[in-house]
């Protein structure tokens, strides 16, 4: 199990994003979280390719791009070339799951499912093994700002028994509501990545929130 955090740059600030990207690099955190909402799948719009290819050209550590949209799979490609190191889907919004996977990792990207709060760990169980990255939603998708939803915990555990009986490496990883509270019991529950942006970006010293996010 590891201790990894992907500052979410939902919630940077886009007048001074490079700026925000140049602390996360200097920072201790492992993966820049790339939220990208379409409106339909998600009741909110982000960004897209523009701004991850230029988030790319600064970025020292890898780009964690969190497909929120529908048919996914059209742009699986384009998001690789934009510089995406890992993408990550909705379970929810592709019907051929293990088809858009291969896709993912034929295009030399680490390949991830995203499962919403409702969706159970279960339907994970034929593809598990295939999986670089699970994305838990631990709020419902779309906003940045939302409270923890608590039964995560109960899911990460399920989540880390089904690893280790498959003899699976995906890392398990959360999105959402996390904090400097929390994350402690979240790594102990057997999550590898937090994903954390209101607590890193709106704290006084962001540097210094991810380490001890970290130190959890």
């Amino acid at each position: 199990m590891q201790k990894m955090i992907a500052p979410s740059l939902l919630s940077a600030d886009f007048l001074n994003l490079g700026k925000d990207v140049e602390m996360v690099n200097s920072s201790e955190a492992d993966w820049f979280h790339c939220d990208v909402m379409d409106g339909v799948f998600v009741p909110n719009i982000s960004f897209g390719i523009p701004v991850i290819q230029a988030i790319k050209k600064q970025a020292t550590k890898p780009l964690d791009v969190h497909l929120m949209i529908v048919n996914p799979e059209h742009y699986f490609e384009a998001f690789a070339k934009a510089g995406a190191d890992i993408i990550t889907f909705h379970y929810e919004a592709c019907t051929h799951i293990h088809r858009a996977v291969q896709q993912i990792k034929s295009l030399g990207v680490k390949a991830g499912v995203v499962l919403n709060p409702h969706t159970p760990v279960s339907v994970l169980e034929d593809i598990l093994a295939d999986l670089d990255v699970v994305l838990l939603m631990s709020v419902n998708p779309g906003f940045g700002g939302q409270q923890f939803i608590e039964r995560t915990y109960e899911k990460i555990k399920k989540l880390r028994k089904m690893i280790i009986e498959q003899g699976a490496t995906a890392l398990i990883e959360v999105d959402g509501g996390v904090n400097t509270k929390n994350a402690s019991a979240l790594f102990e529950a057997g999550a590898d990545v937090l994903v954390a942006g209101n607590a890193v970006f709106k704290s006084e010293n962001p540097v210094e929130t991810i380490k001890l996010l970290k130190m959890n």
